[in-house]
């Protein structure tokens, strides 16, 4: 070809077609791939940039379907806690309804003394177990517990004692009225003292307290009394007893008023006696009774017991009267009470008429019987009365039921009562014929929240997504860049189960839980914090949720971001393209034509060589 000659302008020509067709040949390329950089011979710069720029969109493509497998696991977690979120609920409210549940079931047992009383050493009592007790057996005495005790026979009072008396008035009658104040005096052994009585109505103990009140003002020891309707006037000095005194009232306007009787000789003068004494011991302690201030049994009970907690006795160590006579009785430590002292005969009777009773304790079938309303208080009663807790309270309820004792049996479980007869009578003795049936409303309620509480742990492991269930607590990772350096790890807090154990929840709920209120109250705190911790967990793994979508939207961005900044670099624009090619056609076309005219040249000369 070498020895082919071509004129200047074919060649020139050709040139021109070659260099054409290479440039439509590129523009083809370009149209045909999208790319204006298709290799590293195209453009280095923009190619190896580009390269860089998708793969690592390539890399962050590939960390999307981790990133939503990781939102479905979540979202499978959620689902699982919002499930158990309503199924606690549902628990909640189970246990409300038990609480609110009150059809305890009731018996009434009939209560009479003469059922009860037997020979003394046997034993009364009711005797619970079942129910709420399970297999403890818990007593009520039917009788009271008693001290020993010393009862005494007719209390006979030391003598009173007499002083000098300047008064009689036996016509004092049962009211005297003084129209206004009237004054008179009292000589008081030489001493007068004055003395006002008020206008108004008084008894003879009444004037008698209104004249003592002014002789106590004016220092004296003189005092007035009533005896037996008669206003007398005596010193009241012990130390003047058996002296001669002087002791009367000067007669004036005022006593003629009052309507007082003056003797005749206005002063007499006598010898008064100190009161008798009676001196005894109870227990050790020595008391006095006198005849002036302990003239009734009544008076020498209480003198007795002031000496006593003076004295510090034994705790329940006293003494009582009735009908005349004076009982010991005491100390609640089971001993039994002395007396003692000269007196001894004259305050409690000769020894032989005296009674002593041993003590009895509660629930000896000769002891007292107590009343229906004692045992219901008894039963209700928050302690006993050694200050204990009382068995009884918060599982059986007592009341007064007609004149019956009416025991409600405060719990799911039948209750067995022995002391009961078979006709329903009270008698301490008989067994197997008392029961009162348990409440079935709760006993059904507990096997309600029992199949509620299975379903928690059926739920916490249903909740997986893709063989990973955050609420068995399994981690999940979630990678969020190419290199590895983001992440994040979501699991249960301390990487725990999700379930009832780890929740708090009872694994197996007995009807006996279901008794009290009190055990109630208690399960629905549990449940209130296990509520509580699978809500903050629901929202840690909302929380988390959001990050993992967040970064998920982020990436799918970046991937954007990077795609289009490749295509920048290496995408054609196919307007342009498109109008190059155009271009290139109708350059070839031009030059062909151009050379189709260089040829035409030649075969000029040719023709002439024909």
């Amino acid at each position: 070809m070498a020895d082919i000659s071509l004129s200047k302008a074919v060649r020139a020509n050709l040139l021109s077609l070659k260099g054409t067709a290479d440039m439509m040949a590129t523009t083809q390329n370009r149209l045909a791939t999208g790319n204006k950089v298709n290799s590293a011979l195209d453009n280095p710069s923009s190619w190896f940039t580009a390269k860089g720029l998708t793969n690592r969109a390539s890399d962050l493509g590939a960390l999307i379907d981790s990133m939503a497998n990781g939102i479905q696991t979540l979202q499978a977690a959620d689902n699982g806690l919002s499930a158990m979120t309503k199924t606690l609920e549902s628990m909640q409210s189970t246990l409300r309804q038990a609480r609110q549940d009150k059809s305890f079931q009731t018996a009434s047992f009939s209560l009479d003394a003469a059922d009860i009383t037997g020979i003394a050493g046997q034993t009364r009592e009711l005797t619970l177990s079942g129910g709420a007790f399970g297999t403890t057996e818990v007593d009520v005495a039917l009788t009271k517990a008693s001290n020993a005790s010393i009862v005494g026979d007719d209390f006979t009072a030391a003598a009173v004692s007499t002083g000098a008396i300047a008064v009689a008035n036996a016509a004092w009658g049962a009211t005297r009225t003084v129209a206004t104040d009237q004054t008179f005096s009292i000589n008081d052994n030489g001493t007068p003292r004055s003395i006002t009585l008020e206008a108004g109505t008084y008894t003879a103990d009444q004037a008698a307290t209104a004249f003592n009140n002014d002789l106590t003002a004016t220092g004296s020891t003189v005092r007035a009394r009533n005896n037996s309707g008669t206003l007398e006037f005596y010193d009241s000095d012990p130390a003047k007893t058996g002296l001669a005194q002087t002791i009367g009232i000067t007669a004036n306007a005022a006593t003629a008023s009052i309507g007082l009787t003056v003797d005749a000789a206005t002063n007499i003068t006598d010898n008064g006696t100190n009161a008798g004494t009676h001196a005894i011991t109870v227990n050790g302690v020595a008391v006095t009774l006198n005849g002036d201030d302990h003239k009734t049994a009544s008076q020498a009970a209480d003198a007795i017991n002031a000496a006593l907690k003076t004295a510090g006795a034994a705790a329940g160590l006293k003494a009582t009267a009735a009908d005349g006579k004076i009982t010991i009785s005491g100390p609640d430590n089971g001993a039994a009470p002395t007396v003692g002292g000269g007196g001894a005969d004259a305050v409690f009777g000769l020894v032989g008429d005296r009674t002593n009773v041993a003590a009895k304790a509660a629930g000896d079938a000769s002891g007292v019987v107590k009343t229906v309303d004692e045992l219901v208080a008894e039963i209700n009663s928050k302690t006993k009365a050694d200050g204990t807790t009382n068995e009884l309270y918060g599982k059986v309820r007592a009341s007064n039921d007609n004149g019956k004792l009416r025991i409600e049996n405060q719990s799911t479980q039948k209750l067995e009562i022995e002391g009961v007869s078979s006709n329903g009578k009270i008698d301490g003795v008989s067994t197997g014929a008392g029961e009162i049936l348990g409440n079935s409303v709760r006993a059904g309620l507990t096997s309600q929240f029992n199949e509620l509480r299975d379903q928690l742990d059926k739920l916490s492991d249903d909740a997986s997504f893709n063989g990973i269930n955050l609420l068995r607590g399994d981690k999940l990772t979630i990678t969020f860049n190419e290199t590895g350096t983001s992440a994040i790890d979501i699991q249960t807090k301390e990487g725990e189960t999700v379930n009832a154990l780890n929740l708090g929840v009872p694994t197996e709920l007995e009807e006996e839980q279901l008794d009290s209120d009190v055990t109630i109250d208690e399960l629905l705190t549990g449940l209130k914090a296990a509520l509580d911790e699978v809500r903050s967990q629901a929202s840690t793994f909302g929380s988390n949720l959001s990050i993992v979508q967040n970064r998920k939207g982020f990436t799918e961005a970046m991937i954007n971001t990077l795609e289009t900044g490749a295509g920048n670099l290496t995408l054609a624009d196919m307007n342009t393209e498109a109008a190059n090619l155009l271009a290139l056609q109708t350059r070839q076309q031009l030059s062909q034509n151009s050379l189709s005219l260089a040829s035409q040249a030649d075969q000029s000369i040719l023709q002439l060589l024909q």
